[in-house]
C-alpha cells in the first residue's frame, strides 16, 4: 500500500507522526482560517510556497486529520490542483481523496499497532482517527 508505505517513510524521516511537526519540517506553512461550516481545509502551492489551510472552527482531533489529509496532498499530490479540476475538468478528485484519507490514517497510526483484544475501532480512536474515517484503514 503506497500511503503506507509514504507515511512510515516519512515518520521514520522526521522522527515524528505530527503532521504539524512534519510540515515545519518540510517548509509547509500551516494557516488556521474561518472556511465556513463546510470546508475542514485544503492545500496550496503559490509561488512554490506550499500552504496547508486548515478550519480554526474545526475540534483538535479533526484539526488534527485535516493536517494529515493536507500533508498527503502535498506529499502525493504537490502539483494538482484539486480545486481547478473539481471547476475545469471531468477528471474525478476520488482518488486522490481517499489516497490522502489513507494516508492521514496511516501517519496518524504512526508505528502504534492494536492491542490484543482492542477492536478496530477501539485502535482507530486511540490513535485520533475521527469515524468518519474508519472506513478507509
Amino acid at each position: 500500500m503506497k500511503e503506507r508505505e509514504k507515511a512510515r517513510e516519512l515518520i521514520l524521516t522526521h522522527g515524528t507522526n505530527s503532521p504539524f511537526e512534519i510540515a515545519a519540517q518540510k517548509n509547509i506553512v500551516v494557516l488556521y482560517e474561518d472556511l465556513g461550516k463546510n470546508i475542514w481545509g485544503y492545500f496550496t502551492c503559490t509561488n512554490r510556497i506550499p500552504c496547508i489551510h486548515i478550519n480554526n472552527r474545526l475540534n483538535y482531533m479533526r484539526a488534527l486529520f485535516t493536517g494529515a489529509h493536507e500533508l498527503a496532498h502535498g506529499i502525493l499530490h504537490p502539483s494538482i490542483n484539486t480545486p481547478f479540476l473539481r471547476r475545469n475538468t471531468l477528471f474525478s478528485v476520488d482518488k486522490l481523496e481517499r489516497q490522502a484519507n489513507r494516508f492521514a490514517i496511516h501517519l496518524l497510526i504512526g508505528l502504534k499497532e492494536p492491542e490484543a483484544g482492542e477492536t478496530r475501532q477501539q485502535f482507530l480512536f486511540r490513535c485520533g482517527i475521527p469515524e468518519l474515517f474508519h472506513d478507509f484503514y
